[in-house]
């Protein structure tokens, strides 16, 4: 039985075959997300740049000496690698455990092909059972808590953790994401939220699920 992080790595060996010759990566954030950038040290000379999600995966890309580009700068991109915390079967997914999800969630936007890569145990029916991540102004995070009640969550702050833009995070607990781009939407229009860990606006393109019998590739 291959163990969660072998099942990972596979899955970031896999996503190898998207990035081959793109000069400008997006780049995501976490630890699936760490073994794709490994992986890229064997490529680096063909890259230009990428476009990182976050602090930590911006220092380990430039440890390998690949410049991180201001998206800015740089407009379009070809294509964003990054993990899940959830994934259903429409492509829509939970993110945000490591904190990264309003960077991830920009870059995932201005990316012409998002290429999701994860172990099986990410893959479910109906996402939430992982608690949904909700950047917030940290002014707004009690008023954001009370809405997220009123939506059926149970709200826990992240106590002690402060995003890269400056914010802080509610985890909800216990809903039912039964439709994710309405749930998207609502969440996105309460005052004082930053971003909400749902990506059904702009789903994953591509999933490559690492499993004990080798990497699934999943496309709508």
């Amino acid at each position: 039985m291959s163990s969660a992080d072998d099942l990972k790595r596979k899955a970031a060996e896999a996503a190898m075959d998207y990035v081959r010759g793109i000069p400008i990566l997006g780049v995501g954030t976490g630890s699936t997300v760490n073994h794709f950038i490994d992986f890229l040290a064997d490529i680096k000379a063909d890259i230009e740049g990428a476009v990182s999600s976050s602090e930590c995966s911006t220092e380990r890309l430039k440890k390998l000496g690949i410049p991180v580009l201001d998206l800015n700068a740089v407009g379009d991109i070809e294509i964003y690698v990054d993990g899940a915390d959830e994934i259903n079967p429409r492509l829509q997914l939970i993110k945000g455990g490591g904190g990264a999800l309003t960077r991830e969630k920009i870059i995932a936007a201005a990316s012409r092909k998002f290429v999701c890569i994860a172990d099986e145990g990410k893959y479910v029916d109906v996402l939430g059972r992982f608690p949904l991540p909700v950047e917030v102004i940290p002014m707004a995070r009690s008023y954001v808590a009370r809405q997220m009640v009123k939506l059926g969550g149970q709200p826990e702050w992240r106590e002690g953790f402060i995003t890269d833009n400056g914010n802080e995070i509610l985890d909800v607990h216990n809903l039912e994401i039964m439709q994710p781009i309405e749930m998207e939407q609502t969440i996105n229009n309460i005052p004082g939220v930053v971003t909400v860990g749902i990506f059904a606006l702009r789903p994953a393109d591509v999933v490559l699920l690492g499993t004990s019998e080798g990497v699934k590739t999943i496309t709508l």
